[in-house]
Order: structure tokens, then C-alpha cells, then sequence
């Protein structure tokens, strides 16, 4: 039996139609992954069911939404290459309604929305499209429900818009990288003007990209005649389609003349005609004499013959940690066919006598020189040394857990790890809450118009032992936007931000709202409860002499920001799950750089709640960086890093200073170059926050059970997730059938939080912490001693 579409053709037909499509597409096809389509019709009818079939025939991932609610948000899921919107029926959809509220949307940027537009009678005029562009369309597709049509459509946008949104977002990879790369670049058209420059091109040479931009390479300060001729030598070259390589003398903004190491390639465009110039350029030391001119005689392969011309011969000798040597020219001259390889050695020889140093390079460089001279057991243990100094993780200790202790293995591992670095098979891709909420709730007018309740609540908010749960019950779960009033209030941020009290209210509201009640212990309460530790600590007198205004105001909205849009898991969590996150943020501080990002990305979305609107824009930049690095700080994996740089460059100095002034009968304080500089107001920050964040073990007993209990609960949803997808369970302890939560709560305590509190109330002056800490340390292991498994003790714990 054949069964017949509306245009008399058998699906026989059709198939044979998209079957010999298919075949000369084929090759074309860029991408492994199916593009996404969401279909918005409000109704089915033989137009949805065209393109439905359409997209399974074409292989593409397809969604339909009935509703424009249901559009939105599942286009926030998927972010979908194409979406069909119907525009045939304005009484029941309204489609450009639909268009700009996905328009609206970051992702849509790279998205195609076609409009389902009603046939023209043959008596009608055409209709304009400008109407539908303006709305935010990109095509308009008159209604047609053959198969084989909209087949041909969706192919040519695929082929077209999308295949272009393709090779922009990989555009954007690759200024990124150049962004990042620590080598100079410079991209100018064929007429020599420059174009682009990165980062490190500016700090190589002084200038500002702003002074650069537009500019032809002549019209910079020229140096001496023989800067010239070489520009002359070059460009003969590159203009023959052929790659520079060579040293090359220029000037920074300062006057003062560099050498470099310069790579020019021509890059040829459309009809075979160059169209811009990529310089590559590499500082290179002052005993470097070589002044070689590499000519490759393939414009197309790096690995061409090189035409070596040496105008100067030079010797370098590098000498290994064995006291033995290599002459580099004696290595080179070995093969006639290892040119390469001679760049190659000549690059490490000037690695080593480069004069830009890290102060780790200088103190490497010390102890080798010291090995020479040194008997054989100094010059030995030396070594070992070096290869200390040469790791990464210098201020991070190894992990070396019992193995009878699983729970300090595991959460050390959980909490200090980005998870396993790969997928786990089921491609499972978390997307929860991507549409983040500025819906505004009923909140007070003005501070003064707090319910009495909450206010009363409120009263001992300057306390060590307010009750932050409490707080939440009286204010419906909402007791961030409250307690931050206040504490904003108390602190000046408005004034200082010169922000109106309305538009605060309106942001704590905001970034309220895109913490997840749901969440156990990452909610709203955790970020207040942060807040109220933040500004108590800011409070104590020696933290205050130590930061600025501006120091103040950061640590207040770090603390209320640094957890926003969490999603009850950890960054393990994320990278096994291969997390739109995690793939965004490389697997790196995955959780701290999405909350800082949106913290920003909410505060800008909206004028009313933009508390940073009225700011003087070097002022806001430095108070932006200051934010972003305190919340990047609570990231677990740097956490002994912090703790170490802290305690080696305030408590030391400080003590230290101390005992000299207690040994002099003085009564001085700290000096201001501890206390002013730049750097130490940054490791105190970093241990402000990172304090607050984790203080639950300092806070008074009840309250700590009642923490203990919810991240716990937390950590036991993550693990039933991971068994039930299937993925690698990152705290297999955390099992809510067998765990001990006194145990964990012992390993949290005796690995990260007892050090930790020592430094900062040997710097803060904290003793009912410490003494909250020691009471609550017994408490567990009481618990413990009893083999109770739960947060209290019970007639049966040690069943």
C-alpha cells in the first residue's frame, strides 16, 4: 500500500527525493553532533507534521512547544540551532511575541528563527518582510506541508546560517586562546595596518590596543636606518607569499629598544591574493648575537627548507644538574638535516639566559649555581629540593590519608578534585535552572519597613551566635534580601556605590531569587549565613585596619554572591557529567567562576537592580576584580595554597614585628608596609571569605548540628544521583544507608577547618570561634566514640 502526501506524490517518492539529497550533502555535513529544531505551533496540524518528518529524515534532534512559556524554556535547555515558529494563526500564537522573547536571550545569537508566514492568493500583493526581520526572524518560509519541502528548507539553513554560526563560535575560541597566548601577536591587513593585537603584544611594547588599531606600521616611531632597510627585507619577502623569520630591533612606547624573535606569515584569501600579515614575536635576550635570518621557502608548511644565513657565531652551553654540558652549535652541526632541530636548541639556550625571570626561576637558577661547588651529599640533596620547587602545587600538601579513614579520603578527594576528567559514558548534561529568574518578589520599601518579626530577628544580627535559621523561618526562605538590607545599611554600600537603597533592594532580590531553595544546604540561608560571618569578621578591629572601603564593600558582595545559581552538587559532580558548565569552563573551577560570572551578568541584565551603575568605571573594574577573586578563593582545590600564603606573608611578619616591639618596650602596631600593601589585602580577603564560607564548625552548637545535617543531606542526594545515572560516585561514603556523619564532620575539622581558624584568629582575634570549634570537635567525637551514625545521640546509635 503507498500512502500519498497532499501533493499526489507516494513517501516512495519522496524517499528517493531526501534519499538523492542526502547523498550530495553528505560530504558536506560539518558537524558529528544533530543540530537541534524546536517547532512552536500551538496547534498540530500537517505543517508541524511536515517539519517533524522533515527532521527525522534529516537526523536533526527536533522539540515541539505548544505554548510560548514552553518555547522559552525549552530553548534555554537545548539552545536549539533552528527554530520553526508558526505565524500562520495570530489568534492563537502569537509569534512575534514568541521571536523576541528567545531574542532576548543570550544563546539566540546563534540561532535561526524561520517564520511559517500564510500563502498569497493570486489576487494579493506581496507582503514585506521587513516587519518579520524587525521582530528578530532571519527567513520566512510560506506555508508548504510537503515533506520534501520543508526537508529542502531546514537542509539550506543548515548549510547556510547555521554552518556560519558554526565557524563564528569557532572564531571566538581562537581570539580566546590569542587573548590568553603569552606570545606577542599582531594581525595586519596587506597594507600594513594593524588590525589586531593581543594582550602581550601591548605589554611587549607598551602601547595601549586603542593607540595601535587602525594605525599603518609606519606611522610608529621609527628607530635608526638600519630598522629600516630590514623592513624593507622583510617586506620583500612576505609580499612573495613567503614566512619571515628572524631578529628584529624595536621600541617600546618608553624608548627603550628590544630585541625580538619575529615570525611573519602571509595569509592568503579570496582569488589567491594576500589580505593580512600574522607577526609572531618573542622577547630574546641582550646575549643573544646570533642576529639569524630564518627564509622559509614554503609558504605552506612550517616544516619547509630553511635558508640559514648567521651574520655572528655564537656558542651556547647549557650545563645540567650532573655538572655535564652541551654545545649547542656541536649538536647542530651533526646532521645536515636537522635545521629544526637547531631553532630548537637555540630557543632552550635562550630560555636560560632570558632576563625576565619568575622569582621561582631566580631561585632555581641559585641553587644550581650552588651545586657546583657543593660536595656530592649537598649537591644530592639539593636535587630533591629541585624537584619540589618544580611542581606546581607548591603550597598544597600531598594527600596521604589512612586507608581505614574513607571519609577523609573521600571528601578530601570530593571537595579538592575536578572530578575524573572524563565523561561517564551516558553523556548526561545538567541544565538545571538555566532560565535565571528577575521576577520581583514583595519585599519592604525601606529598611525601616521590615515586618516586626524579622525585625525583631534582626536585632542581635551583629552577634557570633545569631540564629540564621531562625531568620529563614520568619522570612519565608527569603532571609538573604533582609539580613543584606541591614548589613548593607550598617556598612555604607550604597554611599559608597552611590547606588539608591531602592536598586539594592532590587539586586538582593534578584540574586536571591537565582539561589535554589530546593537546595539543602546551598541556598539563600548558606549565602546569608556567609554575609553575617563576612561582616563580622569585618568588624574586628584588626581586620579593618588592614582593608579600605573598597575592601569592604567587596567582601559584603562576594559573601552574598559567591554561591548564586548552585546546583546542590559538587565540581566533580559536574565534570563526570560532562556539565554545560564544566565544558564551558574547562573543567576548572567550574562552580566559582559560573557563580561570579552571573553575579555580574544578572546585576547588568537589568538597569533597576545594576547597583554598579553609577560607578566611576577604574573604580568599578578594581572593585569587579576584587569580587571575582574572593569568590574564585572558595574553590576547595587552591584551599592550602591560601591558607599557607597567609600564614607565611601576614601572620610571620606580623608576629615577627610583635616580638621585636615587645622586646623594645614598644607598643607599636604592625607597620604600614604589611598592613597597605596591595598584595597582603588580597591573601586577607581570600581568608575572609573563605573563613565565612566554611564556618559552620565555629558557629554555636545547635547551629552546627543543623549544618552538619543539611550538607550531609546534600552530599547524599548527589551519591543516589550518581548510582542512578550510572556515573563514578565521587564520595562513595557519603551513602546515606551506611554513612557517619561524625566521622565526616571529624575529617572536615582535623584536614580543613582547625589550621585554618588558628591563622585567622591569630590574625582576628577570635576566641569564641576557637572555643566553639573545641566544644563542637568533642561533640562529634563523642558521637563517634558512641558509633553513632547520626547527627544526635539516641538509645540505639551504637546498634
Amino acid at each position: 500500500m503507498l500512502i500519498m502526501n497532499e501533493e499526489g506524490c507516494s513517501q516512495e517518492e519522496v524517499d528517493r527525493q531526501v534519499s538523492s539529497t542526502e547523498q550530495w550533502l553528505g560530504p558536506m555535513r560539518l558537524t558529528q553532533d544533530p543540530i537541534q529544531v524546536l517547532l512552536v505551533f500551538a496547534k498540530e496540524d500537517s505543517q508541524s507534521d511536515g517539519f517533524w518528518w522533515a527532521c527525522e529524515r534529516a537526523g536533526y534532534k527536533c522539540n515541539i512547544a505548544r505554548t510560548p512559556e514552553l518555547a522559552l524554556e525549552c530553548f534555554l535547555d537545548k539552545h536549539h540551532e533552528i527554530i520553526v515558529i508558526d505565524y500562520r494563526h495570530p489568534r492563537y500564537l502569537d509569534a512575534e511575541a514568541v521571536c523576541k522573547s528567545i531574542r532576548a536571550t543570550k544563546p539566540s545569537e546563534h540561532s535561526t528563527i524561520l517564520a511559517v508566514v500564510p500563502r498569497v492568493g493570486s489576487d494579493q500583493e506581496e507582503v514585506s518582510v521587513l516587519p518579520l526581520l524587525h521582530a528578530g526572524f532571519n527567513r520566512r518560509f510560506i506555508e508548504n506541508n510537503s515533506m520534501i519541502a520543508c526537508y529542502n528548507e531546514l537542509i539550506q539553513i543548515e548549510h547556510g546560517e547555521v554552518r556560519s554560526q558554526f565557524k563564528l563560535r569557532s572564531c571566538n575560541s581562537i581570539f580566546t586562546a590569542l587573548e590568553h597566548c603569552q606570545e606577542a601577536i599582531e594581525i595586519t591587513s596587506e597594507e600594513h595596518v594593524i588590525q589586531y593585537v593581543n594582550p602581550a603584544f601591548e605589554r611587549m611594547l607598551g602601547y595601549s590596543k586603542e593607540e595601535l588599531l587602525g594605525k599603518e606600521l609606519i606611522e610608529l616611531p621609527k628607530s635608526d636606518k638600519n630598522r629600516a632597510d630590514l623592513l624593507d627585507t622583510i617586506n620583500t619577502c612576505i609580499k612573495k607569499g613567503k614566512e619571515w623569520q628572524g631578529i628584529y630591533y624595536a621600541r617600546r612606547k618608553s624608548g627603550d629598544s628590544i630585541q625580538q624573535h619575529v615570525r611573519v606569515t602571509p595569509v592568503v584569501g579570496q582569488g589567491g591574493k594576500i589580505r593580512h600579515f600574522v607577526s609572531i614575536k618573542k622577547l630574546c635576550s641582550s646575549n643573544d648575537n646570533n642576529k639569524q635570518i630564518y627564509k622559509i621557502s614554503r609558504d605552506d608548511k612550517y616544516s619547509g627548507d630553511i635558508a640559514l644565513t648567521e651574520s655572528h657565531s655564537h656558542s651556547f652551553r647549557h650545563k645540567n644538574r650532573r655538572k655535564e654540558s652541551i654545545d649547542v652549535r656541536s649538536i647542530t652541526s651533526r646532521s645536515s638535516d636537522a635545521s629544526l632541530q637547531n631553532h630548537r636548541y637555540a630557543s632552550m639556550a635562550r630560555i636560560h639566559t632570558m632576563t625576565i625571570e619568575a622569582p621561582i626561576t631566580k631561585v632555581i637558577n641559585i641553587i644550581n649555581a650552588a651545586q657546583e661547588n657543593s660536595p656530592v651529599t649537598v649537591a644530592e640533596a639539593l636535587d630533591r629540593v629541585l624537584e619540589i620547587l618544580r611542581t606546581t602545587e607548591l603550597y598544597s600538601p600531598q594527600l596521604a590519608t589512612k586507608e581505614e579513614d574513607p571519609h577523609t579520603s573521600d571528601l578530601v578527594g570530593g571537595l579538592m578534585t575536578d572530578g575524573l576528567r572524563r565523561l561517564s559514558g551516558n553523556e548526561y548534561v545538567f541544565s538545571k535552572n538555566m532560565n535565571h529568574s528577575h521576577s520581583h518578589l514583595s519585599v519592604p520599601i525601606t529598611i525601616n519597613d521590615v515586618p516586626p518579626r524579622t525585625a525583631q530577628q534582626l536585632e542581635n544580627e551583629d552577634t557570633w551566635d545569631f540564629n540564621i535559621f531562625e531568620l529563614e523561618s520568619v522570612t519565608n526562605k527569603r532571609p538573604l534580601v533582609y539580613l543584606g538590607l541591614k548589613i548593607f545599611t550598617c556598612f555604607g554600600v550604597c554611599e559608597y556605590l552611590n547606588c539608591s537603597e531602592a536598586t539594592l533592594r532590587s539586586w538582593l532580590q534578584v540574586i536571591e531569587a537565582n539561589y535554589h531553595a530546593s537546595n539543602s544546604y546551598h541556598n539563600s540561608t548558606h549565602a546569608a549565613d556567609v554575609l553575617h560571618a563576612t561582616a563580622y569578621f569585618l568588624q574586628k578591629e584588626s581586620v579593618k585596619a588592614h582593608l579600605d572601603e573598597l575592601d569592604k564593600v567587596a567582601a559584603l558582595i562576594a559573601a552574598t554572591v559567591h554561591d548564586v545559581d548552585h546546583p546542590g552538587r559538587t565540581n566533580s559532580f559536574l565534570c563526570n557529567a560532562g556539565s554545560e558548565l564544566a565544558l564551558l569552563y574547562n573543567d576548572t573551577a567550574v562552580l566559582e567562576s559560573h557563580h561570579s560570572a552571573l553575579a555580574f551578568q544578572l546585576t547588568a541584565k537589568d538597569n533597576k537592580c545594576n547597583i554598579f551603575k553609577n560607578m566611576d568605571r577604574t573604580q568599578y573594574r578594581t572593585l569587579r576584580q576584587a569580587i571575582i577573586d574572593m569568590v574564585l578563593a572558595t574553590e576547595m582545590t587552591r584551599h592550602f595554597e591560601h591558607v599557607n600564603k597567609f600564614v607565611n606573608s601576614i601572620n610571620k611578619p606580623i608576629a615577627a614585628e610583635e616580638t621585636n616591639s615587645n622586646s623594645e618596650g614598644s607598643d607599636c602596631e604592625c607597620s604600614p608596609t604589611i598592613r597597605n600593601s596591595p598584595e597582603n589585602r588580597v591573601l586577607i580577603k581570600r581568608m575572609l571569605i573563605k573563613c565565612a564560607d566554611v564556618a559552620n564548625p565555629c558557629r554555636p552548637l545547635e547551629l552546627c548540628i543543623e549544618w552538619a545535617g543539611r550538607i550531609s543531606e546534600e552530599y547524599f542526594a548527589q551519591t543516589d544521583e550518581e548510582k542512578r545515572q550510572g556515573m563514578p560516585v565521587v564520595m562513595p561514603v557519603f551513602d546515606r544507608n551506611t554513612c557517619s556523619i561524625p566521622k565526616s564532620q571529624i575529617s572536615f575539622i582535623d584536614y580543613f577547618i582547625t589550621d585554618m581558624f588558628d591563622a585567622w584568629d591569630a590574625f582576628a582575634h577570635l576566641p569564641n570561634l576557637i572555643h566553639h570549634l573545641t566544644e563542637n570537635y568533642k561533640y562529634w567525637k563523642s558521637l563517634d566514640e558512641l558509633k553513632c551514625k547520626s547527627l544526635r545521640c539516641s538509645s540505639d546509635c551504637h546498634k
